[in-house]
């Protein structure tokens, strides 16, 4: 079990018996690692603003404040995302810190299945130093498909005009999503060019998902252009959230 998972079994075993509390060495028995690695994760949980309080005594342990956090179901992959994409606008302001803490509490009580979904796509979604504009709505419904087929890996078919007018059908393989000179683009694999492309949402007149699931295919560094960073999601070391 990585860190991140096991951050978020803590949060939920110690919700799920609250008021009562689970000692440092249950704990530790029972996400098989020593006490110390617990009372580490427990102290980085509790400074992103878990609620999380010590109990002294023989029969003392660790409790979660259950009316103070939020209940699983209130998020949703997408909305996590869309938060994380947010908070790129707020690097160099004095509330990066403040809105990376509430990303953070966000992530901490989605259920599981949500989180390794959470993985999936925000390792493919990256952005420059420039904050991406907000895309226009016929590009919203189209970022909503490109985000499904990049979970299931199924083939898109787009209906793409380029920057010459010139109008195609492609079958193409998504690899990604990237922000970048305030577009937003489709990074994929392009059947039509037998190579990887950056397709404008803004450009796409229609995207529809098959059913065909596309190949295993890494997304590659950009040659080209500013550097990009893949979506901040679960955080960094100075939270402990890694």
């Amino acid at each position: 079990m990585n860190r991140t998972d096991r951050l978020y079994g803590l949060v939920e075993e110690l919700r799920a018996v609250s008021p009562r509390s689970r000692s440092a060495r249950w704990l530790a028995d029972h996400f098989t690692v020593g006490e110390r690695t617990i009372r580490r994760d427990i102290s980085a949980l509790q400074q992103t603003g878990v609620p999380i309080y010590a109990e002294p005594g023989r029969y003392g342990g660790y409790t979660l404040d259950k009316s103070h956090t939020l209940p699983p179901v209130n998020f949703t992959p997408r909305e996590a995302i869309a938060t994380a994409v947010a908070l790129h606008a707020l690097a160099g302001t004095p509330f990066l810190a403040a809105a990376r803490s509430t990303l953070h509490k966000l992530v901490a009580v989605m259920p599981a299945r949500d989180v390794q979904a959470l993985r999936e796509i925000a390792g493919r979604i990256q952005l420059t130093a420039t904050a991406p504009a907000a895309a226009s709505a016929p590009a919203q419904q189209v970022l909503e498909v490109a985000e499904q087929a990049l979970l299931r890996r199924a083939v898109l078919v787009l209906d793409y005009v380029d920057e010459r007018g010139i109008r195609s059908h492609r079958n193409v393989e998504p690899l990604g999503l990237l922000g970048s000179n305030n577009q937003w683009y489709l990074v994929g694999w392009c059947r039509l060019r037998s190579g990887v492309r950056e397709f404008r949402l803004d450009r796409i007149r229609q995207a529809v998902s098959t059913a065909e699931v596309a190949p295993a295919r890494p997304l590659a560094p950009r040659r080209t252009g500013p550097p990009r960073n893949s979506l901040d999601l679960f955080g960094n070391a100075d939270t402990g959230l890694t």
